[in-house]
């Protein structure tokens, strides 16, 4: 039977590996799949007025068909700004304004294009899986610590460390299926 401090250093690893996943989530949305989704701007920063900011908060991103995304901007005089922020980002779209909004048409991805955001997603993963097993490790070095110092038993330890590989290979699993469903949704013409 886990002690209370034993189940809450195994509480908190999970609770950061979590995050990991949760932070792989938001970083897969980014992604341009060849199908419009305006969390592809989520990371691409417009200098207003000196200060760098997320394009969502300064417009209304919106997406009124499969391969359109239109940005309204809430200042019309940043329109300029906004489509050199769109080119610099680098997500392989031409924005085009008409003076009131900026229009981006999503193509088709290229087999290149495809065979490098799956390198990408699975790199995402991967450092998913690095901040896992840190708090892994992390975790296991608590519960020696406190074996040695706070009177946690052997059997409690070692019962706790066991917890602590469990819930890393469930969360290693849930990065893996997230992976392969986003690899799935790029290779899905």
């Amino acid at each position: 039977m886990l002690t209370d401090r034993a189940k809450e250093i195994v509480g908190a690893a999970d609770g950061k590996m979590r995050d990991a996943i949760s932070f792989l989530e938001e970083d897969l949305k980014t992604y341009r799949v060849g199908k419009a989704n305006p969390a592809i701007f989520n990371n691409v920063t417009v200098d207003y007025y000196g200060c760098p900011t997320p394009l969502p908060n300064m417009s209304s991103i919106s997406s009124p068909d499969a391969r359109t995304i239109v940005i309204q901007p809430w200042e019309k005089n940043m329109i300029g700004k906004m489509e050199k922020a769109i080119l610099d980002a680098n997500l392989g779209l031409t924005p085009s304004n008409n003076g009131e909004v900026i229009r981006c048409v999503v193509p088709p991805l290229t087999e290149e294009r495809r065979k490098e955001l799956i390198k990408k997603a699975k790199s995402a993963g991967e450092s998913a899986k690095v901040g896992i097993r840190n708090a892994r490790r992390d975790a296991i070095d608590l519960l020696k610590k406190a074996q040695k110092n706070e009177g946690l038993s052997e059997d409690t330890e070692k019962e706790a460390e066991d917890e602590v590989q469990k819930v890393t290979d469930k969360n290693i699993k849930s990065i893996d299926e997230l992976v392969a469903a986003k690899e799935k949704e790029i290779l899905t013409v």
